[in-house]
């Protein structure tokens, strides 16, 4: 017999009656019934009961047993008795008893935190103790998940005839939207490689070579201010692109992958089939934001003709400054003044001074349309917003007002709570949106600066010619997909045309030098026959938190760092040994 099993916990049944097994695995759970042990034994794959009495020779050692030892037994499998089988598990018509119970493994004190149970720990003892953590069983499902879901991924993609490359994990720095982590060379004194944020410049190096298509499941390394969907140190992402494409012919490669993947392991909840394209612009007006909930039926509306001039003297003068505007959020089912009370309020949680508000109701012989708003503007203005909206008796409409960019994330965010406060999000699909036609550019209010908005290395709309016009009109060839409220994928047709990507970085302040010093060895590479490519990563972290249905990425993540980028465990960051930053030529300067 195998030194430690002939089976798994989770193999034996009934056919098993009689045979002598031996199991190895985890103390789960320890119950003395009047002298008889009961233990569950847990190992990867399941659960098996073990049973002990005083006429087993193993009973003395049986009962000093404490719950998460390692433990293995030997013993004969038993059939349970009718009443006392667990259809809950597939071990549960039969029990094994225990014969020879060998301790593999003790636990040393009291347990920091027990695997038996759902109580609920502080994340801080959750990430000191993963190893743990790890052993519980919705944080064991949510990392078999994650295993099935990449190799659903990887052969999804090489259905299509993608070819998997891996590139480099040591690189030089690139601006792409974050904060590099550095590498001291000691080779190079003084010099510093980067973890790459993404294998932008690698993957498009490859279109170069002439290879066609290429993925990788890839490690990303960006020093970031944590979120609750997003790691502050790294994480992994579905990295794919293809040459002689257009931005069409990337939806249509990513659209399968990821719908076979979401109906693989999404259980009963509905996958959408049809990807609406809604442009940038129109998700900040309908959505508030570029990652837009479509399960939430609610769209924004501009209502500022209705306030310009108006009794109320708020809307009425911020619409006399340019730029400015008044937005409606639809809330059918939320006419109640308490509610409406209760959205104002969350407004003012926001950093908003509030929100202003209408709501409909009945009046016996009419409609009445009730709040501060109405009895400032009047019937008439109220009616024509009430028809604008398309809402009638028991419906509200909440208004934000001013230059879009500052109320539109709030006004985003009190959309996503009405639509989950009334009922009207359907939390039983996944909705996908492609966000598309993103600006390039964007201009810094207090130094008047140009900047990149986006990613860099898009190709803009109308190329050459559109980088002649206005910067803040040139618009890119660049897409995001939303989920459920989630950025799930970002891409882009790339700048593979050096005089356009010379002209494109500087209009953002970046001279021709810099751009060869930063991004040389990709300039150079375009010089010799670069083809049109484009391509797109999917978040491999964010994908696996919607299947898993939780609202923190790190239940996805092995071992994640906490909110302040600290690995508890580990003890990381650390500070280095003297001879360690003497090699490398380096000393720490505290900051003040």
């Amino acid at each position: 017999m195998h030194a430690y099993r002939s089976q798994t916990c989770a193999e034996l049944n009934a056919t098993h009656v009689g045979e002598k097994i031996r199991l190895s695995g985890w103390v789960h759970r320890v119950r003395d019934h009047g002298g008889v042990l009961f233990i569950d034994l847990r190992d990867h794959y399941g659960m098996t009961q073990l049973i002990c009495d005083p006429d087993s020779a193993a009973f003395s050692q049986v009962e000093k047993v404490r719950a998460e030892w390692c433990i293995r037994i030997d013993g004969e499998v038993k059939a349970r008795a009718p009443d006392l089988i667990n259809t809950k598990i597939p071990t549960g018509e039969i029990e094994v008893f225990v014969r020879e119970l060998e301790v593999l493994g003790t636990v040393n004190g009291e347990l920091p935190l027990q695997v038996f149970g759902d109580q609920e720990y502080p994340e801080e003892t959750r990430l000191r103790y993963r190893y743990l953590d790890l052993r519980r069983e919705k944080m064991q499902r949510n990392m078999i998940l994650r295993s099935d879901v990449v190799s659903s991924i990887r052969k999804r993609m090489w259905d299509q005839s993608f070819k998997e490359f891996q590139t480099p994990i040591i690189t030089a720095s690139s601006p792409e939207g974050a904060r590099d982590f550095l590498v001291p060379s000691r080779q190079h004194p003084g010099k510093f490689y980067a973890l790459p944020q993404a294998p932008q410049q690698f993957k498009q190096l490859l279109m170069v070579s002439g290879f066609d298509k290429y993925f990788q499941i890839a490690p990303c390394f960006r020093d970031e201010d944590p979120r609750a969907d997003r790691s502050p140190t790294d994480f992994y992402q579905l990295d794919l692109e293809m040459s002689f494409v257009e931005q069409q012919d990337v939806f249509d490669t990513i659209q399968p992958v990821l719908t076979g993947v979401f109906e693989e392991f999404g259980g009963d909840k509905a996958v959408d089939q049809e990807w609406p394209q809604i442009s940038y612009k129109d998700a900040a007006l309908w959505y508030g934001s570029d990652k837009p909930d479509l399960r939430n039926p609610i769209k924004m509306q501009v209502v500022s003709e209705h306030f310009a001039g108006s009794g109320f003297a708020i809307f009425a003068k911020l619409l006399e400054q340019d730029g400015t505007q008044i937005r409606a959020i639809p809330a059918p089912k939320g006419g109640s003044r308490k509610f409406c009370d209760r959205m104002n309020a969350f407004a003012q949680k926001e950093g908003l001074p509030g929100m202003g508000y209408i709501f409909w109701r009945d009046q016996g012989e009419g409609m009445e349309a009730a709040g501060p708003l109405a009895k400032n503007i009047g019937p008439e203005r109220t009616e024509a917003i009430r028809q604008q909206l398309g809402l009638g008796v028991g419906d509200a409409a909440f208004f934000l007002g001013g230059k879009p960019k500052a109320f539109e994330a709030v006004a985003g965010r009190a959309r996503n709570v009405i639509g989950e406060e009334l009922g009207l999000t359907d939390m039983d699909r996944f909705a996908f949106a492609w966000i598309v036609d993103f600006p390039i550019y964007e201009k810094d209010e207090e130094s008047g600066k140009i900047d990149f908005e986006h990613n860099p290395f898009s190709m803009p709309q109308g190329g050459m010619e559109a980088l002649n016009g206005d910067p803040l009109q040139v618009l890119g060839y660049q897409y995001d997909l939303a989920c459920n409220g989630y950025e799930l994928v970002s891409g882009a047709i790339r700048n593979h045309r050096p005089e356009i990507m010379f002209k494109a970085f500087e209009i953002a302040g970046y001279g021709k030098d810099e751009v060869e010093k930063r991004f040389g060895g990709m300039v150079n590479a375009f010089q010799y026959g670069a083809p049109p490519h484009g391509g797109c990563a999917a978040g491999i972290d964010r994908i696996v938190m919607l299947l898993a249905e939780e609202s923190n990425i790190r239940e996805v993540i092995l071992f994640p760092m906490n909110q302040r980028a600290e690995d508890l465990m580990m003890n990381a960051p650390n500070d280095p040994m003297p001879d360690q930053l003497m090699e490398l030529g380096l000393r720490v300067i505290p900051l003040d």
